[in-house]
């Protein structure tokens, strides 16, 4: 945040001011507010009931749910086992190998398969205290208390990301099956290691702006810079344990065939295994803020230093919906971001807008655009997940069958149903290959990129 730095006489004029000016809570309001609620009896009756449960609960449309059951002309022909991501903010990480395991498991005719989120998630911790450090570095010389340094302090290897920096991450590491190196306790829950290095971090950040202070060089800061990220690496080892150089890979099919791969590096097992080229896939944003048919990115948003960095291409949402479907149709899933918190019922595994009847308990019905959410931060992108089906009515989808990574308990068996309308208002990203675009779309990539700045809520997922 940016800190206000006013002298004293200043301080308490500004409080003078507003003490003098400010329309204040009486008495006599809290009176009437008090009469008027009273005076209908449908309060009463409300607060009986809301009073005792969420609101998503106690306030559930059924008619919602039953208006959009779990049942699609369209979804995929694999339903793999559900992944859980557990108290970690890994869900970008989870959907995309989520999305890359499918094919594998067309490939190899495997029941199950699941990728190792941890070997991916180390990697890029690492690298996000890279990216941080080397961005002390670059604004060193700028005020401490301005908002640019003290956004970059908040939050430097939280556990989110974006889709182009798990594709950095792949390209350069590659992945292992999850045998190879599997869950910790602090993979699972994240937030005891995150909370030390980011104090390491910022303890390093004083050291580094201090000795760009004193005059010493490029090379000398960088130096110091690489013993600090040799501490960042003890502390992942010591928590996730080392991750693999070779491994085995070795599995049953569906005809109960024993395969085995030896030797393999995780590079390797990825460029020849996995054989998606994640660098063919694009980011979609529908943000109508911003002029559609053009490239955007977010400043200092990214983690490996020497990749592209994140770019996205703004389309208007129903190209973006029709995009989705033909995949979809196609029998390939659809990697997406979106704001999950909004209108869910968690018991029902719905996100619907009309799925929660705020106005019969409150007198009021939520209507701000999407624009308007996002420009006054009321929604951003906070989750990623699969899309794995459609229902189309008409030539039209009607709702959308999702692949979260919540754990099987979530949800309906660890999925989820959103409405057309719900895509509509709080999806924000999908992610295709380039041949499931038309090239105009495709061409928007060669732009030079809008930078959005570093707060924006197009980077809220990496946030």
């Amino acid at each position: 945040m940016t800190v206000l730095r006013l002298n004293p006489s200043a301080t308490s004029s500004y409080g003078r001011h507003m003490r003098n000016t400010m329309d204040k809570v009486t008495a006599t309001q809290l009176s009437t507010y008090n009469d008027e609620f009273n005076a209908d009896v449908k309060n009463k009756l409300a607060t009986l009931t809301i009073s005792r449960d969420s609101y998503s609960e106690a306030l559930g449309d059924r008619s919602s749910y039953l208006q959009h059951p779990a049942v699609f002309s369209h979804k995929l022909s694999i339903d793999p086992p559900i992944t859980n991501q557990k108290r970690s903010g890994r869900c970008w990480i989870f959907a995309c190998l989520n999305i890359l395991r499918l094919q594998m498991m067309q490939e190899y005719k495997l029941e199950e398969l699941e990728l190792s989120q941890p070997f991916v998630f180390f990697y890029d911790k690492l690298e996000k205290a890279n990216w941080f450090l080397e961005n002390v570095l670059a604004t060193a010389d700028e005020d401490v208390d301005g908002r640019v340094v003290q956004y970059l302090l908040k939050d430097p290897v939280n556990d989110g990301g974006q889709f182009d920096m798990i594709v950095a991450l792949l390209e350069k590491y590659g992945v292992v099956p999850k045998e190879a190196y599997p869950e910790t306790f602090h993979t699972s829950n994240s937030g005891e290691m995150d909370a030390l290095i980011t104090s390491r971090l910022r303890e390093f950040a004083v050291q580094l702006r201090q000795a760009q202070a004193e005059g010493k060089s490029a090379e000398e800061l960088r130096e110091r810079k690489r013993g600090m990220l040799a501490e960042v690496h003890r502390v992942l080892v010591v928590s996730l344990g080392q991750p693999p150089e070779r491994v085995t890979w070795a599995f049953y099919n569906k005809d109960k065939k024993f395969h085995e791969f030896r030797g393999i590096s995780p590079l390797e097992f990825y460029k020849s295994y996995v054989k998606v080229d994640c660098t063919r896939l694009v980011s979609l944003i529908n943000d109508p803020r911003n002029a559609y048919m053009r490239k955007y990115t977010v400043q200092y948003l990214g983690n490996v230093a020497e990749a592209q960095g994140v770019r996205y291409v703004n389309v208007d949402i129903e190209s973006m919906k029709q995009y989705a479907s033909r995949v979809i149709q196609s029998g390939r899933p659809v990697w997406f971001g979106c704001d999950v918190g909004k209108f869910r019922i968690s018991s029902k595994g719905l996100l619907d807008c009309k799925a929660i009847d705020y106005k019969s308990a409150f007198n009021f019905a939520l209507g701000s655009t999407k624009a308007q959410r996002l420009q006054y931060g009321d929604s951003a992108m906070t989750h990623a997940m699969v899309l794995t089906g459609v229902h189309i009515e008409d030539d039209r989808p009607v709702r959308w069958r999702v692949e979260n990574s919540w754990g099987d308990a979530s949800g309906v068996k660890g999925y989820l149903t959103l409405t057309d309308e719900w895509f509509s208002e709080y999806v924000y990203q999908i992610v295709l290959d380039k041949s499931d675009l038309p090239q105009r779309v495709v061409d928007v990539l060669d732009q030079d990129a809008v930078e959005l700045p570093p707060w924006d809520p197009m980077g809220a997922l990496a946030q």
